[in-house]
């Protein structure tokens, strides 16, 4: 969907309080080249975690996750919340990496209806082997390319953004606590 303004000329509407507040045509750039980077992006980790791991993006990021928790283990919310990701998503991705052996379900010992992801040591081997080769695909589509200043610049800005973005109500309405 279009987001400058619908009423013929493109210029953005008057911004009175029952009219939208149109992105400016810089605003609407700058929102063009960010989607377009970001899909880029997520396409090309992709695409090189397929072709070097056997397994997408989310699933890597799984493992990592589960691979920094206390004994290689999360609560199943918990990393959904942290893969923001809803919990049917992250019951089939989980399916999946305990089909190859990365990972193993467990009951939750402190509630019995919750469960545990358990990253295995073949699944810890997987992610081992197959984290250099993801950070050289990071670093040589992203990092390379910025100055120091650009990576301070861009680590400030997406600090700002997912701060603003971040629930504060423990209560609200998330894809991954459904």
């Amino acid at each position: 969907m279009n987001t400058a303004s619908i009423d013929g000329d493109g210029a953005p509407g008057s911004g009175s309080p029952t009219e939208p507040r149109w992105l400016t045509d810089r605003e609407q750039r700058v929102w063009r080249s960010y989607l377009h980077a970001t899909m880029l992006l997520e396409d090309h980790l992709d695409r090189q975690l397929q072709r070097d791991a056997g397994m997408p993006h989310i699933y890597y990021g799984l493992l990592v996750q589960l691979s920094q928790a206390p004994r290689r283990r999360m609560r199943m919310t918990e990393l959904a919340k942290g893969a923001k990701i809803t919990r049917s998503r992250l019951s089939h991705a989980i399916a999946r990496l305990e089909k190859n052996g990365w990972v193993r379900r467990e009951d939750c010992p402190s509630d019995k209806r919750g469960q545990n992801a358990y990253l295995t040591d073949e699944g810890f081997e997987v992610l081992r082997h197959s984290a250099p080769g993801h950070v050289e695909a990071v670093r040589q589509a992203m990092f390379d390319r910025l100055t120091p200043e650009q990576v301070d610049q861009l680590g400030a800005i997406m600090r700002v953004v997912a701060d603003a973005l971040e629930p504060s109500d423990p209560n609200a309405d998330l894809p991954w606590l459904r």
